[in-house]
């Protein structure tokens, strides 16, 4: 057999099914949802509500232009200060409802902590710190497809403008300076999500795919408007126990450098307040472990980790690169009594 014929019947095997593979497409399992780290990747049941709480953690350190690594002495020689390193912290809080058994609601509201360390060119060392809350996204998630194997959803979200642009801290320049780009906490601007969400599950194995968009409507108050976003991630799990299960994923993201630029901000004193040094695109591989409660008292609670790093980046730079994340969370599903 030809590998043609042999990639044909594959194909046909996973779109039809087999009776003794799966038992019909469910959320309950472990793995019937994507790593913890994808947001808006299942639907529920109409009157069904779902609580999460995810931490979230990104470590940056070290320079890079293109592909290539630079030292923070390159990196001062065109700029009198020099990013060093980067930490973001984010707390997200989620709540999902689902009127109906196509259409689900879901409102997630971050909580951001950034901090970043410098050096200047005559080697004195600071930091600058940001927190607060984030941008507030409202997303309709709505089912157009599903049987015993596949199920298919469209995301359709609005990104609100809550988080701050007008971040301000210390420096040795200057008492409550204004903030480069990557520390403020929010876009400023109203921004639309859209996407579309595949899933499939036989008796052990899950799989997904997920593209996401970010579209910004306008400019925002301080005279930019951050880049247009494409993030898509494929994924494989597998269900070891009822109530356990691994999972592996790629994420890659494309993001565009700004639009306009803040008066307030010298790009010619950090690479980080410079509009046309925040493109890039990035390729994640992560692992994960998905547990949940199938039955008793706390069924409908889950647990979840997924951790990786990058495998490829390319950066509009200077510009910090990634060197892991980890999100970790826990979610509860329930539904109130009918009378």
């Amino acid at each position: 057999m030809s590998h043609r014929s042999t990639l044909a019947v594959i194909v046909l095997v996973l779109t039809l099914g087999l009776p003794s593979w799966c038992a019909g497409y469910t959320t309950d399992r472990p793995d019937g949802h994507a790593p913890i780290g994808v947001m808006g990747d299942h639907v529920h049941h109409a009157g069904e509500w779902m609580l999460s709480y995810r931490f979230m953690f990104m470590r940056m350190a070290d320079n890079r232009d293109g592909t290539d690594r630079l030292s923070t002495s390159d990196v001062l020689a065109d700029f009198p200060v020099a990013p060093i390193n980067m930490n973001m912290e984010m707390h997200m809080l989620s709540a999902m409802y689902a009127p109906t058994d196509r259409l689900t609601l879901m409102a997630m509201l971050p909580v951001i902590h950034l901090s970043m360390d410098h050096r200047t060119r005559m080697g004195a060392k600071f930091t600058t710190r940001s927190t607060g809350p984030g941008d507030f996204r409202l997303t309709g998630l709505y089912r157009i497809w599903s049987d015993e194997i596949h199920s298919l959803h469209l995301n359709a979200g609005l990104s609100m403008p809550t988080g701050s642009v007008n971040e301000r801290d210390d420096t040795p320049a200057a008492d409550d300076a204004k903030l480069p780009y990557p520390m403020q906490l929010g876009s400023g601007t109203w921004d639309l999500l859209p996407g579309v969400t595949y899933l499939g599950q036989l008796d052990r194995y899950s799989w997904g795919f997920q593209p996401l968009g970010t579209l910004r409507l306008a400019t925002n108050s301080e005279d930019y408007r951050l880049g247009r976003r494409i993030d898509m991630s494929l994924w494989g799990a597998y269900r070891f126990l009822d109530w356990l299960s691994a999972s592996i994923r790629l994420n890659s993201q494309i993001w565009f450098n700004l639009h306009g630029k803040d008066p307030e901000l010298n790009p010619a004193m950090v690479p980080t307040a410079d509009p046309d040094r925040r493109g890039g695109r990035r390729l994640d591989l992560l692992f994960g472990l998905n547990g949940s409660v199938p039955s008793g008292m706390f069924k409908g609670l889950r647990i979840a980790v997924e951790g990786g790093l990058p495998v490829y980046q390319s950066l509009d730079g200077p510009q910090l690169e990634t060197d892991y994340l980890v999100t970790a969370g826990l979610q509860y599903a329930f539904s109130f009594p009918s009378d």
